[in-house]
Order: structure tokens, then C-alpha cells, then sequence
């Protein structure tokens, strides 16, 4: 998979940010909205209808739908545990975090995973600086968990035919 790197003049012109809450807060808002060296998940997720959320490139691989209800999930998830909430009852079998996708969920479900990612932004923002050093691994690898599962989407899109190479990634 070839992904295209749009460091021109965008990244050239933004200042990197010199401390943990700004390089965590870059590393959400890249995975969520902010158009930088990857597609973000809005953009990743957006014009996509139920029907074609629920395609599949074959057995064994993940729909888009099933790719978002994952990224869904683990955030809320691991959103909880940071704000020291109790999660919901979880089996620990990964395969039902994709599983519970349906096609009559999706228009809720891109709802949920855009609040979510915002949820966790602004829990980032707001926490004090013992709290945010605290969890800053969790955080880095729900960043990171982000970027590989979009990644993903676009692949499974591209394969589809249902994405505009327009939108980031040739």
C-alpha cells in the first residue's frame, strides 16, 4: 500500500509543538480531524453509505464498518479508564470489538466515534500535568491504535472503490 505524505507546504508551516500535552493533543487531532501526514478519521469515514460500510474484501478481513466500531470502541474504552470511570463488562475476545458492527448502526456509529475522539481531546486538554504524564503511554497508543486502523479503512475503501483519491491518499 502506498501511502502519499503531504508534508509540503501544510506541516512546513505549522509549529511543532515543544511539550507532552501538545505532542499527545497533535497526535489526536491528526487521528480525528486535522488533514496532516495522514487521512484523519472524518475524513476516512465521511460519504460512506450503510451498504458500503459493510462490505468486505473476503473472509477474514474487516469491513470499514467493523474497522470504525473497533477504533469505536477501544477509545470509549480506554476514555474511561483514564478518567477513572468503570467500563463496560468486556469478554477480552478483540474479535467481538469488530463483530458488533451493523449496517443499521453506521450513521449512529460515525456519530459516536467523532465524540469520542473529541471527548479524548478535551480530557487531554483539561488534565493536569501529573495526571496527563501519568497515562501519556495509554494515550500515545490510542493515538497510534488510531492511525493503524485508518490506514486501514482507506485500504478496504480503495479496494471497495469507494474512495476519492482526492481526499489524501493517491
Amino acid at each position: 500500500m502506498a501511502v502519499a505524505i503531504p508534508l509540503g507546504v501544510h506541516a512546513q508551516n505549522k509549529k511543532p509543538p515543544t511539550d507532552l500535552r501538545g505532542v499527545l493533543l497533535e497526535q489526536l487531532r491528526t487521528t480525528h480531524s486535522d488533514e496532516d501526514w495522514f487521512v484523519p478519521a472524518r475524513v476516512a469515514v465521511e460519504g460512506l453509505t450503510a451498504e458500503q460500510a459493510k462490505w468486505s474484501p473476503g473472509k477474514g478481513n474487516h469491513s470499514v464498518g467493523q474497522l470504525t466500531y473497533h477504533l469505536w470502541f477501544w477509545d470509549a474504552r480506554a476514555l474511561a479508564d483514564f478518567k477513572g470511570e468503570k467500563s463496560a463488562q468486556f469478554s477480552g475476545n478483540n474479535e467481538e470489538t469488530f463483530d458488533n458492527f451493523t449496517a443499521a448502526q453506521w450513521d449512529e456509529l460515525v456519530k459516536k466515534l467523532d465524540q469520542v475522539m473529541t471527548d479524548w481531546e478535551k480530557a487531554v486538554q483539561d488534565a493536569d500535568d501529573q495526571k496527563l504524564a501519568q497515562h501519556a503511554s495509554l494515550i500515545a497508543h490510542v493515538g497510534a491504535h488510531n492511525a493503524y486502523h485508518l490506514g486501514q479503512i482507506i485500504y478496504v475503501r480503495k479496494l471497495e472503490g469507494a474512495w476519492d483519491p482526492g481526499k489524501g491518499v493517491k
